[in-house]
């Protein structure tokens, strides 16, 4: 059975081969401080894991560390970046956006790994009429997208995202406004926080339109911020659920398959993932990174309705952790958690300086978990 095989066949739920063993979009800086600058399909191939490639070219998201922050400026929409430091190590930018009718910044930060926000876009409540007459949306480019849809092959499968900071309209919203003056907001002015909610969601939907044609085998949505390790269920419930799920239907109607993204947070917002509509939930972040529940207790809660990704502490198993551990941990998860199939086994998230023979001791016990 092929990678690609094997991956689908455990979306739709059913039993592959054996457990299909991947990891979270494979870091650069991993890649060329740990293995010699090769690409992600390549460290998929020389550890003998399951390629998810995660395709990210015109997606429009401000925190990959070499985003070009200046593409999709239009004539009303004009991003002029200061850059106040270009130290790989410590990258400071400063951004001016000018529009017709005012003028709008954020700055930014960030090192080889990743980057982050240090002062926030949205500052004002009329800011947001600005984002929704003049926030551009770029059009989807089909054609790179289906050249390495071909190239990845049999090897693994192509993951898409949906335009913006974050995929879902909440996260993507918390990218553009202080999350503890988002939470506020949802009690002292929720009308404004929907507002906003929607105007991301008329984009949103606008670039999936463009989406039609394109070989994806997966799209994420979601976002750590509606985990409910930030935001109650309740919260969730009102201000993530009912612009999910137009957003799943919408991919839905196109043909793709969706991932519902957590960062393990899924305490209490089980039944609106599925209600949510989405096809698989990730990343089931155990409870020693951050997660509120451990990954069978996700799993127990779900049964079979949902496909799940994830499960392995990227930290203290798969970075620092004994070989017996990581061993122990694999094996822990194919029989609490992917017992009955549906289930790909990758880390909650990102990794920076997990040693190449602890990646090979992960992927091959996952080879021996047969079905």
């Amino acid at each position: 059975m092929t990678s690609k095989e094997r991956m689908l066949i455990a979306l739709e739920r059913g039993k592959p081969d054996r457990l299909p063993v991947t990891v979270h979009q494979w870091q650069k800086y991993h890649l060329d401080t740990y293995l010699g600058g090769i690409t992600d399909i390549e460290a998929f191939q020389y550890f003998g894991m399951d390629a998810a490639i995660q395709y990210f070219q015109d997606m429009g998201q401000f925190w990959l560390p070499d985003a070009d922050f200046t593409k999709f400026s239009t004539p009303t929409w004009r991003d002029e970046v200061q850059v106040i430091s270009d130290d790989p190590d410590n990258r400071i930018y400063h951004h001016t956006i000018s529009t017709p009718q005012g003028v709008l910044t954020y700055k930014t930060a960030g090192n080889r790994e990743t980057t982050w926000i240090t002062e926030y876009l949205i500052k004002h409540d009329e800011d947001i009429e600005l984002i929704r007459k003049y926030m551009p949306v770029p059009r989807l480019d089909i054609k790179p997208v289906n050249e390495l849809y071909e190239r990845i092959g049999d090897r693994g499968i192509l993951r898409g995202f949906v335009w913006g900071d974050q995929a879902g309209c909440w996260q993507h919203a918390a990218c553009l406004i202080d999350p503890n003056e988002l939470i506020l907001r949802t009690f002292d002015q929720p009308d404004w926080v929907h507002r906003l909610l929607e105007i991301l969601l008329e984009k949103k939907l606008q670039f999936i339109e463009s989406m039609k044609g394109a070989k994806f085998d997966l799209i994420e949505t979601g976002g750590g911020a509606a985990s409910s390790t930030l935001i109650s269920p309740h919260l969730h419930e009102q201000f993530c659920l009912p612009y999910d799920r137009k957003i799943h239907d919408a991919l839905h109607h196109l043909g793709f398959r969706i991932t519902y993204h957590t960062c393990g947070g899924t305490k209490g917002i089980e039944e609106f993932i599925v209600a949510n509509g989405t096809d698989a939930s990730e990343t089931l972040a155990p409870m020693s990174i951050g997660g509120n529940q451990e990954p069978w207790e996700f799993k127990e809660k779900i049964g079979k309705r949902l496909a799940l990704i994830g499960g392995i502490d990227q930290f203290n198993v798969l970075t620092s952790g004994k070989r017996e551990d990581i061993r122990a941990m694999v094996f822990t998860l194919f029989e609490r958690v992917g017992y009955e199939g549906g289930y790909i086994l990758s880390c909650a998230d990102h990794f920076f300086e997990a040693p190449p023979e602890n990646l090979k001791i992960y992927a091959e016990a996952a080879c021996e978990c047969v079905y």
